[in-house]
């Protein structure tokens, strides 16, 4: 897999309280492409950050029914996936790539 491939994977991380309580546990969110399956996440995180992932959890957040002005649209589903790092790896969000 090159590189542009996994930015096309794993879009971007996930800050929020509830995701920043699961770095206590060694896991990190990231917002994926809707098609794409656990081992290419799985790949794609350890190209990226150069960490080994031990396992990726994953959950579809379906798009809201939205109103405006009068108009119903729906907004995008997003899938999300949990990343379990082995003990010893760490990703720090904060600095980019």
């Amino acid at each position: 897999m090159n590189k542009l491939a996994a930015y096309d994977i794993v879009r971007n991380p996930v800050v929020t309280e509830k995701s920043t309580m699961a770095s206590e546990y060694n896991q990190v969110v990231f917002d994926v492409a809707i098609d794409a399956s656990k081992t290419d996440i799985k790949t794609a995180v350890e190209q990226l950050f150069s960490v080994k992932v031990k396992a990726v959890n994953t959950l579809v957040r379906k798009g809201k029914v939205k109103r405006f002005r009068g108009k119903v649209g729906v907004r995008n589903d997003v899938k999300k996936a949990i990343v379990t790092l082995v003990d010893g790896q760490s990703i720090d969000i904060s600095t980019g790539l």
